[in-house]
């Protein structure tokens, strides 16, 4: 997605505005009708570009629906380039124990961090904060967003690296890939720079025959192998993917030391309050919106993008933070999740769930992201699509052996029925629990929704 920031002429006419309608610019009011986070909020007035649909939030809640009238045209990214990034994020919460221990291991041995886990789970966020946190370590701290890049190959983005770091590349340099990538780890050996890279996932490919997600411009692969494989380096590496990359985690286990793989998971029940305090909204012992909201977070099991599009609905009009009506609106959806959760039946497919999708913000932040996902993995992995959207009838963590006997009906064999499962794992669609000394699997209740869904199309379709 582009980033955007605002012209002087226009940020004036959006400050003349905000000030008829008598809002301060820190101000929860204000916060809540811009459906944003006031950190990106402090970006806008001080004119760091912010992404597209926060320019466009911020700009209509003023009246300006033509935003694109004060677009300063002069730093609009059609690919993302490299960049400092770092301003305070009023919208953190919790994490601080997992904090502290990532810190450690980038401040010791480890070059190469890997936050994995599904989409909107808060990889970017934690990345974003481990930076500001390790700043005094790493005071040049760069980022690189494969979300926002067009050409994503080693060389294109060394050649940024390299110019970013005042180096000069010659055409002759980028007809040499091997130079390339020996000037880039020599930078990184000799310099302490924090390298953040956003979406790796979007760099990988899907193998059918092995289930692994692996780079599709080899060297990729080549460049992490050096700099795990040098003897020394001063630079710290973090990656966010929805993917674990296969060939990174083989030469990863070579050198252990050197690097490190942490899967996200959701918030934890004090810490989607703490969120929603942070938003503006009342958790306090004596608030009767303190259940409704706890009842939301766990069926969304603390998806952090999820709870996010909650709030602003919440903040917004009609609702106007009145969390009892949203629950009046909305409840019923909640209440079918805890439901089924009760229910002695393990399988069902006509569980009719709308977790992804039942208000337009929910549209827009949450399903459009899974979707793309879904389809991806549709693409590289067509049998892992497969499992992942018949094992959707299962309301709850079973035996591995449920998820195998689900393929063994389509006729595959034990071997392409456990790549299959792997690809899963990998791409952290199937969550892993051992209750009562059984390891089980099971399905975020998100993924579940949105694959329940499309199992129904095709059953609607007659393709089953």
């Amino acid at each position: 997605m582009d980033t955007f920031r605002a012209s002087i002429q226009g940020l004036e006419r959006v400050d003349e505005l905000r000030q008829k309608r008598g809002w301060s610019k820190t101000e929860d009011a204000w916060w809540g009708l811009a459906n944003t986070s006031k950190a990106t909020l402090k970006r806008f007035w001080r004119r760091i570009p912010i992404q597209e649909a926060a320019f466009s939030n911020i700009c209509k809640a003023v009246g300006l629906d033509n935003w694109e009238e004060i677009v300063d045209r002069s730093l609009i990214e059609h690919s993302a380039k490299i960049n400092s990034y770092l301003d305070d994020d009023d919208g953190w919460v919790g994490r601080s124990q997992l904090l502290t221990q990532l810190s450690a291991k980038l401040q010791g041995a480890c070059r190469i961090l890997i936050l994995t886990g599904i989409t909107g789970i808060g990889k970017t966020a934690l990345a974003h904060r481990l930076a500001m946190q390790l700043q005094g370590d790493f005071p040049q701290v760069f980022r690189i967003n494969f979300d926002n890049q067009e050409n994503t190959d080693f060389i294109n983005v060394a050649d940024q690296l390299l110019t970013g770091w005042g180096e000069t590349v010659t055409p002759e340099n980028r007809k040499e890939p091997q130079q390339l990538l020996l000037w880039v780890v020599s930078q990184l050996r000799q310099n302490r720079y924090l390298l953040v890279i956003d979406s790796l996932e979007l760099i990988l490919e899907g193998d059918a025959e092995t289930g692994w997600s692996n780079f599709k411009d080899r060297w990729w692969e080549n460049f992490f192998q050096s700099l795990l494989s040098t003897n020394s380096c001063q630079s710290r590496i973090i990656l966010t993917s929805q993917d674990l990359p296969g060939q990174l985690e083989v030469v990863g286990l070579r050198y252990p030391t050197f690097w490190y793989c942490q899967s996200l998971r959701g918030f934890t029940q004090g810490e989607q309050l703490e969120f929603f305090h942070k938003t503006g909204l009342d958790v306090s012992t004596e608030s009767p919106a303190k259940t409704y909201l706890e009842r939301i977070g766990a069926a969304y099991e603390g998806h952090p993008l999820a709870l996010r599009a909650i709030a602003g609905e919440i903040l917004n009009h009609p609702f106007n933070r009145n969390v009892i009506a949203y629950w009046k609106q909305y409840g019923h959806e909640i209440e079918q999740v805890e439901q089924i959760k009760q229910q002695p039946e393990i399988e069902s497919a006509a569980d009719s769930l709308k977790l992804d999708r039942y208000n337009r913000n929910l549209q827009r932040a949450v399903k459009q992201q899974i979707e793309k996902t879904f389809d991806r993995l549709a693409k590289d992995v067509p049998h892992a699509y497969l499992l992942l959207s018949f094992s959707s009838v299962y309301r709850r963590a079973v035996p591995e052996s449920f998820y195998l006997k689900t393929l063994a009906r389509f006729g595959l064999d034990g071997e392409r029925q456990e790549i299959a499962l792997d690809a899963l794992r990998d791409r952290y669609l199937l969550e892993e629990e051992v209750i009562n000394d059984d390891l089980l699997l099971r399905q975020h209740n998100l993924i579940r929704t949105v694959a329940l869904s499309h199992l129904k199309n095709w059953k609607t379709k007659g393709q089953l």
